[in-house]
């Protein structure tokens, strides 16, 4: 006899995992089944979730979910993509989307039940983004409509209507761009390399091509030249061996003789360069190159005036490399006897961070409604006066975003003590509730190497002290925690702002800048930067020979950028001092008592996407 608490969707799940695995070829996935966002983490693959009732969407979109993932884990070789992806955001984007409809057309040609199923994701992601209800191209998402641009060529299928909706206000102008390209589609489906390129030029056409760095192809042919130059020697007295062929050609063009009795560095000008030399030009030569050499890219996009003396002393590094695993641990323990009172806090802030977040909850209520359901909270009014009619409230679906969270502290030595204890609390607590409201992570740090200067000032010295050389420090940018990582397996790292001796200079604006080019190149929809500082930038090195606002400037222009940008929200905590001077969304703290209280109500708030609950938030603040 069946149980009555069998679950009768159990058999369909259990079937559904082993056949993702077989399609994705890879005996060693673990399936599961969660609210959590659909992805694929390691060798754990995550299913969209299916109910008892085991609707009949509720099927396919989990079918469309796993052969979409299984099929991109077969096809898909991540050492090849990450060596052509772009590092520019829209051709990023439009790289990643038109991989992903390779990997899934690859799948409609092998195995052709794939693609209905993955028609029905396609179809509910398109719906549940609204996408059938926009009315101009540039309201729609140009990466999202190559990506279906690709797939139907590739397989021939019609689009669902709300996909089909994105393409046809973006089809004119690709076909215009890049049609001529996409006639080869066919040809570089099947290989990867191929494709990456291909995809490459489809990028160049559609506008986009100053985003896709350097070519690694030819960076690969360079350095094959550079680590082979006595194989060419060995091969000149080949290329020259016929004397009589080489006397016809000296006979033939004086100029090429005059050609091989100069230096190799100019064996590849031109014939008419050849002949300025021959009228006595041949020393303005060099000069005259100069010009075409392109101009250095600007260190910062928020101020391309922003400048740094000598960055080859700079370096970006993960916790664990700053201390052994002994003394990290032991600085953890010492950071845990001060955690040990918040344990309390973190159920507290998770609840109400969940809210926020969307983590759990994907409904919403509409008030004021002709029909629905009884708004009880309203009968007061009819009460009141029984000429006022019935309010009714209708529930709706509310879009559902993926969330990530990077909190950047200030790892500068005006936070020694009880400050930076406060920080690694914040980081601590925080990163342990979100991560159980299954929003990831990241947690860095920035400093520098150095007190007042480190090599880049030396260099600087040694080089005849040049007027308003920049920045003048060697920056040290710090990895706690990636966003991928789970915490407990990094939970020692905060350990280190523990460290004696790890605590220098801060530089604010350059960090808050690489720390939203971290956040930029994440899939996440919704991107969360906090930054936890005690006040403004502060590096003697720099503010000494340059005017006493530089960093102070380069911090604001950043804050300015990122706001303009509007990928990432920003927002601020700030250790002790009022920050609110540089970022508009900011708290303060000033003890870690107030962790229970003030960071559960306050910071709960700052992340919901009620602007009235941000403006409550920001009037308690202002208040204090």
């Amino acid at each position: 006899m069946a149980r009555n608490d069998d679950n009768p969707a159990d058999p369909f799940k259990k079937a559904l995992a082993e056949a993702t695995k077989v399609m994705a070829d890879d005996s060693d996935l673990t399936v599961n089944y969660s609210v959590d966002p659909a992805g694929v983490s390691g060798d754990i693959m995550r299913l969209p979730q299916v109910s008892r009732r085991m609707s009949h969407d509720e099927v396919l979109l989990a079918r469309g979910t796993a052969d979409a993932l299984a099929l991109h884990r077969r096809y898909h070789d991540a050492s090849t993509h990450a060596r052509y992806v772009p590092p520019g955001e829209m051709a990023r984007e439009l790289y990643e989307a038109m991989e992903t409809a390779r990997c899934e057309a690859m799948g409609a040609r092998d195995m052709p039940g794939t693609a209905g199923n993955i028609d029905a994701k396609i179809g509910a992601e398109a719906a549940k983004r609204g996408y059938g209800q926009i009315t101009q191209a540039n309201e729609a998402p140009l990466p999202v409509a190559a990506g279906y641009m690709i797939r139907q060529l590739a397989t021939g299928r019609q689009l669902p209507p709300d996909a089909a909706h994105v393409l046809d206000l973006w089809r004119g102008f690709i076909d215009d761009q890049a049609g001529g390209t996409l006639e080869g589609l066919e040809a570089n489906l099947a290989d990867q390399s191929a494709f990456a390129k291909f995809a490459r030029q489809v990028i160049t056409d559609l506008g986009y091509g100053d985003q896709l760095g350097d070519d690694p192809d030819q960076l690969d042919d360079d350095q094959q030249d550079e680590a082979e130059p006595e194989g060419s020697d060995e091969e000149e007295p080949d290329s020259t061996g016929d004397e009589g062929e080489d006397e016809d050609q000296v006979e033939a063009s004086p100029e090429q003789s005059q050609e091989q009795t100069q230096d190799e560095t100019q064996a590849q000008v031109s014939m008419d360069e050849l002949a300025d030399q021959e009228m006595g030009e041949e020393t303005e030569m060099p000069e005259g190159e100069a010009p075409m050499e392109p101009p250095a890219p600007p260190v910062s996009e928020a101020d391309p005036d922003y400048r740094v003396y000598d960055s080859s002393h700079d370096e970006e590094i993960p916790a664990e490399e700053l201390a052994e695993a002994a003394e990290l641990e032991r600085l953890r323990a010492y950071l845990d006897q001060q955690l040990d009172p918040l344990k309390g806090a973190v159920s507290r802030l998770a609840n109400k961070l969940q809210r926020r977040l969307q983590a759990q909850q994907n409904r919403s209520w509409e008030f004021d409604r002709e029909e629905g359901i009884l708004d009880a909270g309203r009968l007061a009014r009819v009460v009141a006066n029984p000429t006022t009619p019935l309010s009714f409230k209708v529930e709706k679906d509310m879009e559902f975003r993926d969330t990530v969270v990077t909190l950047l502290l200030d790892n500068s030595g005006s936070m020694r003590g009880r400050p930076i204890s406060i920080a690694a609390i914040c980081a601590d607590v925080l990163a342990r509730t979100l991560e159980r409201c299954n929003v990831k992570v990241e947690i860095l740090g920035f400093t520098t190497r150095a007190w007042k200067g480190g090599m880049a000032r030396e260099a600087w010295l040694n080089a005849g002290r040049e007027q308003q050389p920049g920045r003048l420090n060697d920056l040290r940018h710090i990895i706690y925690k990636r966003a991928d990582s789970p915490w407990r397996r990094v939970r020692d790292n905060l350990g280190l702002m523990m460290k004696e001796g790890l605590l220098k200079e801060n530089i604010d604006g350059e960090a808050l800048e690489w720390a939203h080019r971290r956040m930029a190149g994440r899939p996440e929809a919704r991107k969360i930067l906090m930054v936890i500082s005690d006040g403004a930038p502060v590096d003697d090195s720099t503010l000494s020979v340059n005017p006493a606002n530089y960093l102070e400037k380069h911090l604001r222009d950043v804050i300015a950028m990122v706001e303009r940008k509007k990928q990432v929200e920003l927002l601020a905590i700030g250790i002790g001092h009022d920050v609110t001077r540089y970022y508009d969304r900011a708290v303060t703290i000033t003890d870690v008592e107030q962790l229970a209280g003030a960071i559960t109500e306050q910071l709960a708030a700052l992340f919901d996407s009620d602007p009235r609950a941000r403006a409550r938030v920001m009037g308690i603040k202002r208040a204090s």
